[in-house]
Formats: C-alpha cells, sequence, structure tokens
C-alpha cells in the first residue's frame, strides 16, 4: 500500500468507530474539543517545518504555513477561542508572525512551558480542562499531560505522541495546527 492509501484507510477506519459527526473523532477527544477556550501552541514542529535556515548573519527564515494563520483566525472567528504560543526558542520570526496573526500570547524562551500554563489560567480565570495544546517533541509532554486537550502533528516525535489525545492528519507546519483547530471549531459547533 502506498502511504496517501494507507492514510484514507486509516482516516476511514477511524470514521468507523469515531463520532461522524465532528470528522470521525472518537466522542472523548470531541467532548474535550467542546471545551477549550484557549489554544496554546509550540512553534518549531507544529508551526513550522522544523527546519531553520542560517547564513553567517545568523537564523535568517522559518517556514510557516497559510493554512495554519487561517486556523488561528477561524477559531477566534467560528469559536471564540484566543490562541496563544509558547517556545523554547526566541525568534524574531516567530515573534513577526504572531504579531501578523494578532496572537497577544506569545511567550518565547521558555523552558519551563507548565509554570506558563499555570500563570496563564490564573491570570484568564481558566481552568486546565478549557486548554488546548498542540506540540511536536519532549519538551511538549508535561505540559500536554496536564491540559484538557493535546494534540500533535502527524509527524511528531513518539514522546508526544504517546500522550497526545488527538494525531493530526498533516505535519508541522504543513495543516498540523490548521487541523487542530478544525477538530476544535467542529465540536463547538456540533456542541451549540
Amino acid at each position: 500500500m502506498t502511504e496517501e492509501t494507507l492514510a484514507i484507510a486509516s482516516r476511514s477506519s477511524a470514521s468507523e468507530s469515531g463520532d461522524p459527526a465532528v470528522g470521525g473523532q472518537p466522542s472523548a477527544v470531541v467532548e474535550r474539543a467542546r471545551h477549550v477556550r484557549l489554544v496554546l501552541t509550540d512553534s518549531d514542529g507544529v508551526l513550522t517545518d522544523n527546519g531553520v535556515y542560517y547564513s553567517a548573519a545568523g537564523e535568517e527564515m522559518k517556514r510557516f504555513s497559510i493554512r495554519d494563520g487561517m486556523g488561528v483566525e477561524r477559531l477566534r472567528v467560528y469559536a471564540g477561542v484566543e490562541v496563544g504560543i509558547i517556545t523554547g526558542e526566541r525568534s524574531g520570526a516567530v515573534q513577526r508572525r504572531a504579531e501578523k496573526l494578532g496572537i497577544t500570547e506569545l511567550h518565547l524562551g521558555i523552558r519551563d512551558k507548565v509554570a506558563v500554563l499555570d500563570e496563564l489560567l490564573a491570570r484568564r480565570g481558566l481552568t486546565a480542562e478549557q486548554v488546548a495544546y498542540i506540540g511536536d517533541d519532549t519538551n511538549d509532554v508535561a505540559i500536554m499531560q496536564r491540559v484538557g486537550l493535546a494534540g500533535c502533528p502527524a509527524d511528531a516525535t513518539p514522546f508526544a505522541r504517546a500522550v497526545a489525545h488527538y494525531v493530526c492528519p498533516s505535519r508541522g507546519g504543513y495543516g498540523a495546527f490548521r487541523d487542530f483547530a478544525e477538530l476544535i471549531i467542529a465540536a463547538k459547533a456540533e456542541g451549540a
């Protein structure tokens, strides 16, 4: 079987066992998604393709998906959900992308993502169950274990995949964030 055939077969079997109203997702995942009021994301490996381009002057470029950017906007407009970025990197490219998308919860150079989550919960009056997080590697596992809905891109490490409630069909930087956003939008629309 080709990779495309396997992906189609996987989606078909998921539809048979899941909630057909929300893309074939299991009802437990859909229920978690209905409670989300804030989506937090890692940057590298989720919003980007996990690559970075360096020149003699240092970091120059990161690749972001325009579809993921539309996912941020759709979450705001259709689900009333805000988005924040928590990343271990200090990157001007990530800062510029956040500004373009109107993301005000931007946390750069973070080593303890759970501490940022705790601060956000207190400041915004939210519970952990009302927060979703999408990450791709070992530095995301602790926060993924704390939130109500955890997702990861299709190409995430086994560490992140092991704790994710939802594995996106798309890879990081190629629509994974959009997949996660659309799951939440559809779940909230169905629950309305």
